[in-house]
């Protein structure tokens, strides 16, 4: 698997993901493309194998370009046919290390990794063991149903060196 920096050329088959993954949302290749050309506020990646995309990130700046900085996974989403093979967590460690090269390169270093997720989603479980996250927050019928914030505190120690 090839985790990489997205480009116009991934957005069709990103958006076909989206749109797969989150079906309550809508929009899925405007969503995308607004993402993509917010760098470097947003730095979005995609993990293919054999070409095919299997599914990308977005990774969100928070708060201003800072020298410390806080950064939200905005959101994950990989193909349905490729869930539960640890696609997920190699997109989510192999690209944080992509981020983390990126705010060094910007003067900046990471500091904490805040991610949300529906109260219900199994994906609690992943941000967990990956990013060391733990629960902050539940907020009430905030989307579609409950959602909780996780925070992962000084992330330096689960971010993989070897990019």
């Amino acid at each position: 698997m090839n985790i990489r920096a997205m480009d116009k050329q991934d957005l069709k088959a990103a958006a076909r993901i989206h749109s797969e993954c989150f079906s309550r949302q809508c929009s899925s290749f405007e969503w995308l493309s607004c993402s993509m050309e917010a760098f470097p506020r947003m730095l979005c990646f995609v993990v293919e194998d054999e070409s095919q995309i299997l599914g990308y990130v977005i990774w969100a700046q928070k708060s201003g370009f800072r020298p410390e900085a806080v950064i939200e996974l905005d959101q994950i989403a990989v193909s349905l046919n490729h869930q539960g093979h640890g696609v997920g967590s190699q997109l989510i460690r192999k690209s944080l290390a992509l981020v983390n090269k990126q705010l060094n390169s910007m003067g900046s270093k990471l500091k904490h990794v805040i991610v949300s997720t529906r109260a219900d989603n199994h994906a609690q479980q992943l941000y967990r063991n990956i990013l060391g996250a733990k629960l902050e927050a539940t907020i009430s019928n905030l989307y579609s149903a409950d959602e909780v914030y996780m925070v992962a505190r000084n992330i330096t120690d689960f971010i993989d060196v070897e990019v």
